[in-house]
C-alpha cells in the first residue's frame, strides 16, 4: 500500500513541532491513527464480467474506513502506456461498458484504484491481465433443497450453460458452536439449474447451508460471493396418520380430518398441508382449489357428497413433501335402493348439477370405475350413454352444488339395458330326507346378473316311467335356501334352479337327487328304549319305597318261634326238647312275664315280668339275652310244666300264646317268652 500525504506548509510545521516535543514514537502512533482513520485498507480492484456473453465489466474493491466522504479513481494502462481513468466514483465498485469507455478487453492492461479521503490519498496495488479472461458469477440465489434418503440435493439458477464448481458450507441447525463443514462438488446442469448432492447426512435433522460457485471454463475464474445461510428442514419421509369422521347433513357429508403433529425439525421455515378430493378435482358439482392449512393446524374439515370419494392429504415443507395419505370414504349407506327411471339420462342438467355413475362389481357398493357428466359437458354435446356398458349394474348419483357445498339429491340403481343372468347359481348343500330335500346355494355375482334379479325359480320333477308333472316355486332373490316338501320316499327327482330378471330366466343349475327309503322300526333302538324304561322303572320303584319307608315306617314281625307242644306218650321226648332248646337258644331280648291260664286258679305257669317297660341299652339287652339262653334249668322247668298239662289245658295255652305273640310289642321291641319252672 502507498500512502501519500499532502505537502502544505501547515502540515510540515505540525510535523516539526511533534517531532521536537514528543519524539519519533509519538509521531509513529499519530501516523498509524491517521492511516486508520483516513485511508484504511484498500484492496486491488477485480474486474470481470458475469458470463461469456455479458458486455458489461464490473470492477470492485474493498476499502475500510470510517469516513463518509470518500471518492475513488479507477486507472487503466494498456501495453502502450496509455492511461485512462474514471474519476469521482462514490462506491467501491463500478460497472464499465466496453463501448462507452473504449476499453480493449482482449489486451493486457494494468489496473489500480485511488481512494481520496479528505486531504489523504490511498493507492492500491496494481493488477494485470486480460479483462475477457476473468468471469465471476453472481452469488447463488433461490436455492431449493430436497431430501433423497440421507442425501441432500441442492439446486439453484445456473449462471450459464457450462457446469461450475460449487463449494458448500453446512452445519446442523441450532448448534451455534459447531463449525461449518465445507465440501467442493462439481455441479450438473439440468434445465438451466445447477445441482449438487451432499451425501451421508441425517435426514431427520435440520441443517443450515450456504453456497458459492466458480466458473471452470475461463482462464481467470473468480469465486462468487457466498449466498446467505438457508435453513433446510428435516425430511417428511413418513405418511401422515390421518383419521376421519363423517356426519350426514341433508344430502351432504361433513368429513373432519385429524392427524398427528409432525416433528419440530421438519416444521422449520413452515409446513403446509394439501387436502384434495376426487369430487373437486372433477368439478362435480363444485369446483374447488386445493385446500391448505397453516403449519400450526392438525385438522381440516371439508364437505363431500354421498358418493364414494378419495381424499388425499400431503404435508409439504421447504425440503420436500410427505408420501400421499389417501383415505377412501365409501358411499353413504342407503337402505332399499330403488331402480332408476330410464328417462333420467335424457333430462337436461341444470347449472351446477352433475351425474355420477359407478360401475358395481359386488354387493358392497365398491365402485370399479366412475362416469361423470356435468352440465357443461352436456352442453358441449358430450353424452353419458356412449360411455356406459349394456348389462352392467351402475350406482346412480345426482349432485347439486348448494352454497359451495355438494349435495346429493338422488341415489338409485341403473341398468342401461337388461338381460337374463349368464351364469347359473352354484349349489352349496343338498341334504335328502325321506319326504323332503334341503337345498342351499350361493348367490349369483353382480357382474353376472345382467339385470335386476327379481327371484329364483326352483323346479322339481319326479323321474319315473310315467310322465310326472313339474312343480316350480318362485323364491325371493334375497333367499339362498329352500325345503322341498311332500316328496316320495326312495324316489329320484330332477332339481333345477335359475335366476330370473325382468328380461327372463337365466342359465339352469340341475342336479338329480334321491330321497331316503322308509325303514322299519329299528330293533336296536327299541331294545335300547326298553332297557332304558326298565332301568327308569327300577329306579322309580326304589325311590318310591324309600320315600314310603320314611313316611310310613313298617311294623316289624314277631321273632318268637311258634310253640308246638309234643306229648311224651305219642311223640319222642327228644324232639320236644329239641324244639324247646331252639327257642331257648334264640338271641333276642327277653323280659320275664307271668301268664295266667283262663279257668285256672291263678296257677302260675310262666314267670312274672322282671320290671317295668323301660329303655335299656343294647349291651344290657344282650347280657340279659345271654343269661336267658344260658339258663338250662329254666328251659327244663318249662318242659316239665308242659308235660304235666292236660290236653284241654294245652289247647287253651296255645291260644293264649298266640294272643301273646301279637300283643308283646312296644316301641318297636319284641319280647320273647321266658318260662319258669313250676
Amino acid at each position: 500500500m502507498i500512502i501519500i500525504f499532502g505537502t502544505s506548509p501547515h502540515l510540515m510545521e505540525t510535523f516539526r513541532h511533534w517531532r521536537s516535543r514528543y519524539g519519533y514514537v509519538l509521531l509513529f502512533l499519530l501516523a498509524a491513527i491517521s492511516k486508520g482513520s483516513a485511508c484504511g485498507a484498500l484492496s486491488s480492484p477485480q474486474c470481470f464480467r458475469r458470463n461469456e456473453v455479458a458486455s458489461i465489466y464490473i470492477c470492485e474493491w474493498s476499502f475500510n474506513t470510517n469516513e463518509s466522504d470518500v471518492t475513488f479513481t479507477l486507472y487503466f494502462t494498456d501495453i502502450f502506456g496509455i492511461e485512462k481513468k474514471i474519476e469521482n466514483i462514490k462506491k467501491n465498485h463500478k460497472n464499465i461498458i466496453e463501448e462507452e469507455e473504449d476499453l480493449t478487453v482482449s489486451d493486457r492492461v494494468d489496473i489500480w484504484v485511488e481512494a481520496h479521503v479528505g486531504n489523504a490519498t490511498c493507492t492500491s496495488p496494481n493488477v494485470s491481465g486480460l479483462l475477457i479472461d476473468s468471469v465471476k458469477y453472481d452469488a447463488p440465489h433461490n436455492i431449493l433443497a430436497s431430501w433423497l434418503r440421507n442425501n441432500l440435493s441442492l439446486s439453484w439458477q445456473a449462471a450459464e450453460r457450462y457446469p461450475a464448481l460449487a463449494e458448500v458450507c453446512f452445519k446442523k441447525h441450532g448448534n451455534l458452536l459447531e463449525s461449518c463443514e465445507k465440501r467442493l462438488i462439481n455441479t450438473t446442469n439440468e434445465a438451466s439449474k445447477y445441482n449438487v448432492v451432499i451425501v451421508n447426512l441425517m435426514k431427520s435433522s435440520a441443517y443450515q447451508v450456504r453456497i458459492r460457485h466458480l466458473a471452470t471454463k475461463y482462464k481467470v475464474p473468480l469465486w462468487s460471493n457466498w449466498s446467505p445461510f438457508i435453513t433446510v428442514p428435516a425430511a417428511l419421509d413418513c405418511k401422515l396418520e390421518v383419521n376421519h369422521t363423517s356426519r350426514l347433513l341433508n344430502g351432504t357429508r361433513q368429513v373432519t380430518l385429524t392427524w398427528k403433529p409432525i416433528p419440530h425439525q421438519a416444521t422449520l421455515r413452515g409446513v403446509t398441508y394439501s387436502v384434495t378430493d376426487t369430487h373437486s378435482s372433477h368439478g362435480c358439482p363444485c369446483k374447488r382449489k386445493k385446500s391448505q392449512t397453516s403449519r400450526d393446524s392438525n385438522h381440516h374439515t371439508l364437505h363431500v357428497s354421498y358418493s364414494a370419494v378419495n381424499i388425499t392429504v400431503v404435508a409439504r415443507n421447504e425440503a420436500g413433501k410427505s408420501p400421499e395419505t389417501v383415505l377412501h370414504v365409501p358411499a353413504a349407506s342407503a337402505a332399499d335402493l330403488k331402480i332408476c327411471d330410464q328417462t333420467l339420462l335424457n333430462a337436461k342438467l341444470k347449472r351446477r348439477t352433475c351425474l355420477e355413475l359407478y360401475e358395481l362389481q359386488d354387493a358392497d357398493l365398491n365402485p370399479e370405475s366412475v362416469i361423470i357428466l356435468t352440465a357443461r359437458k352436456q352442453k358441449k354435446g358430450e353424452g353419458i350413454k356412449s360411455s356406459m356398458k349394456n348389462f352392467t349394474r351402475y350406482l346412480y348419483f345426482e349432485h347439486r352444488c348448494h352454497n359451495g357445498k355438494p349435495r346429493t339429491v338422488k341415489v338409485c340403481l341403473f341398468y342401461l339395458k337388461e338381460g337374463a343372468p349368464n351364469k347359473e347359481p352354484q349349489y352349496d348343500k343338498t341334504i335328502p330326507k325321506t319326504h323332503s330335500v334341503y337345498l342351499s346355494w350361493k348367490e349369483i355375482s353382480y357382474e353376472h346378473h345382467r339385470g335386476f334379479l327379481t327371484n329364483y325359480s326352483l323346479c322339481s320333477m319326479k323321474i319315473s316311467p310315467q310322465k310326472e308333472p313339474k312343480e316350480c316355486f318362485n323364491i325371493s332373490a334375497s333367499m339362498t335356501e329352500h325345503h322341498l316338501e311332500n316328496l316320495t320316499p326312495g324316489a329320484k327327482y330332477n332339481i333345477t334352479l335359475a335366476g330370473v330378471t325382468r328380461a327372463g330366466e337365466g342359465l339352469l343349475a340341475a342336479q338329480i337327487i334321491e330321497t331316503l327309503q322308509e325303514k322299519p322300526f329299528n330293533v336296536w333302538l327299541s331294545f335300547g328304549l326298553l332297557v332304558v324304561f326298565f332301568i327308569f322303572s327300577a329306579v322309580c320303584t326304589v325311590i318310591i319305597k324309600r320315600i314310603k319307608a320314611k313316611i310310613f315306617p313298617p311294623i316289624p314281625r314277631s321273632v318268637i318261634l311258634d310253640f308246638i307242644p309234643r306229648y311224651p306218650e305219642k311223640e319222642k321226648p327228644e324232639q320236644v326238647f329239641y324244639s324247646q332248646q331252639e327257642m331257648c337258644d334264640t338271641k333276642e331280648e327277653v323280659h320275664e312275664l307271668t301268664l295266667y291260664q283262663p279257668g285256672l286258679e291263678e296257677t302260675p305257669v310262666l314267670g312274672v315280668l322282671k320290671g317295668e317297660w323301660d329303655d335299656t341299652t343294647d349291651e344290657d339287652m344282650e347280657k340279659e339275652r345271654s343269661d336267658s339262653a344260658g339258663s338250662d334249668d329254666e328251659c327244663l322247668s318249662l318242659d316239665s310244666a308242659v308235660q304235666t298239662l292236660s290236653k284241654s289245658q294245652m289247647a287253651e295255652l296255645e291260644q293264649a300264646e298266640a294272643e301273646l305273640a301279637r300283643l308283646i310289642y312296644r316301641s318297636g321291641l319284641v319280647f320273647d317268652v321266658k318260662s319258669e319252672s313250676s
